[in-house]
């Protein structure tokens, strides 16, 4: 079944924002606040190493790195574009509409929390990919898998942020969802070229919702989204 991929992965999504919710209740602010370093702790490591994992290769028995013009262009462009449409406060606004209709409105974190969330969940290979092969193969395994992670790690933040987290399951279904269906159209660009440069660039901006997780609003991560479309094209090129 098409789409399958994409309605399993939201709803362990969702099962993570709800165990975490739970959980937290029974948590003081203290431990809170340190499952929250933690959880920054873990996002900063997972984006760190991806983008080393893309850059660093070994040559002649000696440690190299590379795709540093990609990077700098991807970043460069994709902040210009995300600048002037102002991903964030588009983001933000749905956060806030969120807040409201689902009675949160006394709830001064909600829209950090579904903002940091959806960019945790949302941004990376394994989205794209997944939703290619289910859209094409109908297999789910790499969503599944996908979920899988995502349960743990919405289940974790939403104890530490609150349930604004949870419903970062909404922009996982709307992208994967629209990637799978419209998986044929895209799947020649998406060479083994244009996924690592996604890999990479994606990996960097997961690190800095790390960095945003410690010192808050450091950097303008939605804003910066439009860099994987462009790493993307530069491997076309």
């Amino acid at each position: 079944m098409i789409g399958l991929g994409t309605l399993i992965n939201t709803a362990l999504a969702v099962a993570g924002g709800i165990a975490g919710m739970l959980f937290g209740r029974f948590i003081t602010p203290r431990l809170q606040d340190g499952l929250m370093k933690a959880t920054a702790l873990s996002v900063l490591f997972v984006g760190l190493a991806g983008a080393l994992g893309g850059m660093l290769s070994i040559a002649d028995g000696k440690l190299v790195s590379g795709g540093t013009a990609m990077i700098v262009v991807s970043l460069a462009a994709g902040a210009l574009v995300g600048e002037w449409i102002n991903l964030e406060h588009q983001i933000g606004r749905f956060g806030e509409w969120l807040k409201y209709k689902t009675g949160s409105a006394g709830d001064s974190s909600f829209v950090d929390a579904f903002v940091t969330a959806s960019l945790t969940v949302s941004i990376g290979a394994m989205a794209i990919v997944g939703s290619i092969q289910d859209g094409i193969n109908a297999d789910p395994s790499t969503l599944i898998l996908k979920g899988a992670i995502d349960a743990l790690l919405v289940c974790i933040m939403t104890a530490s942020m609150g349930k604004g987290c949870i419903f970062s399951a909404i922009p996982v279904f709307i992208f994967e969802g629209s990637l799978t269906l419209l998986a044929r159209l895209i799947q020649p660009i998406m060479s083994a070229a244009a996924i690592a440069n996604l890999s990479t660039v994606g990996a960097i901006l997961i690190f800095s919702v790390g960095v945003n997780l410690i010192w808050e609003r450091t950097f303008k991560v939605a804003n910066l989204l439009p860099a994987v479309v462009v790493a993307v094209l530069f491997a076309l090129f």
